[in-house]
């Protein structure tokens, strides 16, 4: 029997942390019956239904293996609860080749109390896709973020996923190991333009860490652009910088404008989730790509992906049906 979704929203949008875990399990589910009970979960958790957007900040983890983001993340997750802020991790982990299912390092390696209530970790398999986000992401974040103050995405890996993640996310955090090279690389990549903080780990290591963080300064100057900002840390115990790049996290959210955000990351989903359904084919049916991205910005501001996505294809079963009549 599939899990009432319609309750399940209404509990996360009242505020109650305890249905996340049933909630995410719905999300997950590829289920038929549960894909319409997670439809009816959406709507409940909708700007639509929340009179505006969901109050979580939706924060993107992101860079290489080895980066020191799992115990940069147990660090914030001590400072965020200090705080009394409630607060999620979904972990993007890789998938396993045997059964699809996620590995689960990240999560083994953040460190949290499991009694607390007020924290949840959930690791999500990436479907083979290093880095990239599961199918489920999104839809976890934006039902998370109705009940939880903060909604982290943590991704590994480096390239597509930096894109994939800053197209969900309020505010997309870049970790960099220092002394191993990564400002280059992420030059050579395009990724510099991508975030909005960027984060040296393991400060603790004294001057190689503070060049790496002058390096990426520089970096940021070349590309014609101060937006960005860069902060060091050091996750271990005595640890430094957390509480800066906290308020750094905070201040960029502040100066957000949300909703315009979060509107332009809905439509350009919609319009993924309905090109990976429908392909080219079903593209041209509503006229091509720019057409369809027309059509997303004449609908309603305050409807989910999902209705979104049901909209392209009503007016694409619509195009056909024209087409077959005539």
């Amino acid at each position: 029997m599939s899990a009432d979704g319609a309750a399940l929203g209404a509990r996360l949008r009242e505020g109650d942390v305890t249905a996340a875990p049933a909630a995410l399990n719905l999300l997950e589910s590829a289920a038929p019956a549960d894909r319409e009970q997670a439809a009816a979960l959406l709507a409940e958790v909708s700007p639509a239904a929340l009179g505006g957007e969901a109050p979580g900040h939706v924060i993107g983890v992101t860079g290489p293996p080895g980066a020191g983001k799992s115990t940069l993340l147990s660090a914030l997750l001590h400072a965020w609860r200090a705080s009394e802020r409630t607060a999620a991790v979904l972990a993007v982990d890789p998938s396993s080749r045997r059964s699809g299912g996620s590995l689960l390092g990240d999560r083994a390696r953040i460190e949290f109390d499991p009694s607390d209530r007020g924290t949840l970790i959930r690791s999500m398999a990436a479907e083979q896709r290093l880095g990239g986000l599961a199918r489920a992401t999104r839809s976890s974040a934006a039902a998370l973020a109705a009940a939880f103050d903060v909604v982290v995405i943590e991704t590994v890996g480096v390239g597509q996923s930096e894109t994939d993640v800053a197209d969900v996310v309020d505010t997309l955090a870049l970790v960099v190991q220092p002394g191993s090279g990564d400002v280059l690389q992420f030059l050579k990549s395009g990724i510099m333009e991508t975030p909005d903080v960027l984060v040296v780990t393991k400060a603790d290591l004294g001057q190689i860490a503070m060049r790496a963080r002058r390096d990426l300064s520089a970096a940021l100057r070349s590309l014609g652009t101060s937006r960005a900002r860069v902060v060091a840390v050091s996750a271990l115990a005595p640890t430094s910088g957390i509480e800066e790049l906290v308020a750094s996290l905070d201040e960029h959210r502040a100066d957000l404008d949300v909703d315009a955000r979060r509107l332009r990351a809905r439509r350009a989903g919609a319009l993924r989730d309905f090109a990976i359904e429908h392909g080219e084919l079903g593209l041209r049916e509503l006229g091509g790509r720019r057409a369809a991205e027309a059509l997303l910005e004449g609908q309603d501001p305050a409807l989910d992906v999902q209705s979104l996505v049901g909209i392209l294809e009503r007016l694409t079963a619509t195009g056909a049906d024209s087409h077959r009549s005539a």
